[in-house]
């Protein structure tokens, strides 16, 4: 059974969306088969995979709210071993729908249990809010990487995720662990940078992953283009390190 991962943090442009696309094609380029679950309705997670959403309907705003079964939006990507469940605008919608459904916080899990079986990995990339599609994706994961950035103010709510993690480990998801912090947009000429690093692992210890993604362009650049780091230019330091926390990832199972 695949191991279901949600990469969160409420606070935005700390690098989640990025590390979501660009570890899921590292794990995939190391031959594991990955299955990429776009939860935010921004769908920058689909479009940066080269996925075109305009006009999709069958998506996992479809498969949440049991129009279509889950493996009916899962797309293969142009990369081996990886595919993505795209997402849509309309999953804006999918909270109030979802808002009278029974156990409605367990929707995001009934739909992965569907799927989570043909896959070594399911990574949700995770909306920048603590609404109820953060919350069944944190319900439905095994355990969640919480991305951190080297930037001023990085610890700033990160507080208020780790109660609601308490909260679901408590109320809906005992087995839920957090799998680490992952320092993001690392520039080491930089002091405040070095010393956010220091401060987090001064937090949270053997909780921060060894692997630190740097700051690099080229991620950015990918993106835009649809395609993973380690496609658009696999020499960058971007596609060194994601393959590096794949790696690391991996060498924790």
């Amino acid at each position: 059974m695949g191991k279901v991962i949600a990469i969160a943090n409420q606070k935005g442009g700390v690098g989640k969306t990025t590390t979501s696309i660009n570890l899921a094609a590292s794990l995939a380029k190391l031959g594991k088969k990955v299955l990429l679950v776009d939860a935010d309705p921004q769908a920058n997670s689909s479009s940066g995979l080269g996925i075109d959403i305009k006009g999709r309907t069958k998506t996992i705003y479809e498969s949440l709210i049991g129009e279509i079964k889950a493996t009916e939006a899962c797309v293969k990507t142009d990369y081996d071993n990886l595919w993505v469940m795209p997402s849509h605008i309309n999953l804006v919608g999918a909270e109030i729908e979802m808002i009278d459904m029974e156990n409605r916080e367990m929707c995001m899990r009934e739909m992965l249990a569907e799927v989570r079986e043909q896959f070594d990995y399911v990574i949700i990339d995770c909306s920048p809010s603590l609404g109820l599609i953060t919350v069944n994706s944190l319900t439905a994961a095994d355990s969640v990487i919480i991305p951190v950035q080297c930037e001023y103010f990085a610890l700033e709510g990160i507080a208020k995720l780790l109660n609601t993690i308490a909260r679901i480990q408590k109320l809906l998801n005992p087995q839920l662990t957090i799998e680490g912090f992952l320092l993001t947009m690392y520039d080491s000429r930089l002091k405040y940078a070095n010393q956010v690093a220091e401060e987090v692992r001064k937090h949270f210890g053997d909780m921060v992953f060894k692997t630190t993604i740097s700051r690099n362009v080229k991620l950015s650049e990918a993106t835009s283009y649809g395609q993973p780091v380690l496609v658009y230019d696999k020499d960058s330091n971007g596609s060194k390190n994601h393959l590096e926390l794949a790696n690391e990832l991996i060498a924790k199972e």
